[in-house]
């Protein structure tokens, strides 16, 4: 089985208001932290039991504000304590002002030499909602950086997109729709906006400052979005991701089906393939100081049977190929197979799964209500 890296980069020069992830606007630190980074993974180089790498994922955050020596010590760093394939997928996010803020810089100009692969950060490319959730660019930065990429010889290109946003009417989203088809990316990912505890959007929702989209209209961007990819010939390999063929996000598809993975950097999640995931705690103090510290800076959690089942019934739905029968009946034993079959007959008979070729899919029309299908599927004991 291979192995795949995931490094979390936890700056950002300010916070969007719908983000929940960790991240600190003290980037004053990149350095410093950097050198952390590297750290850990020479304390984790063993870990991995000499697995191949073949995906490497620099996320954030917002890793594009690492400088061009920040990349090359942590690349250097992470392709001298593992094995890395050589045709590896080597991804970084970026936000698009950062891309054309660096357009003439040596990271914009070295970038293919480290990456072949990256993720953008565009949400919409409406100015007023762009404003509105506190993005630092506009649409016409966003439509500069892919070009800009493209001509620095990044072919491989993946576009964010959010849909459900306060005030997104159709028109908008079909506008967002037809500029992102349109600049020639090979991947997707779309979103339905969700309102985490304790964010910004949360707040403005709770005092009645934005009103949220309905869950009809949300249904139905989905839907246009659905029928648009595919007839731009997109894939949809998984409930919030298409591509075009042969460029389907190895690094993320490795979480959905259970490939070991390790996670460095504070908050990032770590998993051996088997049974123990480990994840290091939030706090960039305690991550950057913990040789001085008696204080345990990550956590493992061993799963049982009834864990490990619930997350492969779960992210198996999430996939376009579904949950692997003969898989659970492998690794969880025919008694489990016959629980999931028994609680996945109301969904069959109604439509919303359909059962073919040894796999339990989400039909189209169901993936908005996936999220109470994957609950009835789910064990307890």
């Amino acid at each position: 089985m291979t192995a795949h890296i995931y490094v979390h980069i936890p700056f950002c020069k300010s916070r969007c208001i719908y983000c929940d992830f960790f991240s600190t606007t003290d980037v004053g630190l990149i350095s410093r932290y950097v050198d952390s980074v590297c750290h850990e993974a020479r304390e984790r180089r063993n870990e991995l039991q000499g697995q191949r790498v073949t995906t490497i994922y620099i996320g954030g955050g917002t890793p594009s504000l690492l400088q061009s020596q920040d990349v090359v010590q942590l690349m250097d760093c992470l392709r001298s304590c593992y094995d890395v394939d050589n045709n590896a997928e080597v991804t970084i996010e970026m936000n698009p002002d950062d891309v054309e803020a660096q357009h003439h810089s040596s990271l914009i100009a070295n970038l293919p030499s480290y990456f072949n692969r990256v993720s953008l950060g565009i949400q919409t490319f409406d100015d007023g909602l762009l404003r509105m959730l506190h993005r630092r660019h506009d649409a016409n930065t966003a439509i500069n950086a892919v070009n800009t990429l493209h001509k620095h010889g990044i072919n491989n290109i993946s576009i964010d997109l959010i849909y459900g946003l306060p005030g997104q009417t159709m028109q908008i989203w079909e506008h967002d729709m037809d500029t992102a088809f349109g600049l020639g990316m090979q991947h997707l990912s779309a979103y339905a906006l969700s309102y985490e505890p304790g964010t910004a959007l949360s707040r403005l929702r709770d005092d009645g400052t934005i009103t949220p989209v309905a869950d009809e209209s949300m249904a139905e961007m989905y839907d246009k979005l659905c029928e648009r990819a595919e007839a731009e010939g997109f894939c949809h390999y998984e409930i919030s991701n298409w591509a075009r063929p042969n460029y389907a996000s190895r690094h993320n598809s490795s979480y959905w089906y259970g490939h070991p993975y390790i996670g460095l950097g504070p908050g990032a999640h770590s998993y051996d393939g088997q049974r123990t995931r480990r994840a290091n705690k939030s706090s960039l103090h305690d991550y950057m100081q913990r040789s001085n510290t008696t204080n345990d800076w990550f956590v493992l959690e061993h799963l049982t049977d009834i864990d490990a089942y619930n997350e492969a019934a779960m992210c198996g739905l999430r996939t376009a190929s579904g949950i692997d029968i003969e898989a659970i009946s492998a690794t969880f034993g025919c008694e489990r197979v016959d629980y999931l079959l028994h609680a996945a007959d109301t969904h069959v008979r109604a439509g919303n799964l359909l059962l073919a070729n040894g796999h339990l899919r989400l039909s189209r029309n169901a993936i908005m209500i996936s999220d109470s299908i994957m609950a009835d599927l789910m064990a307890i004991e």
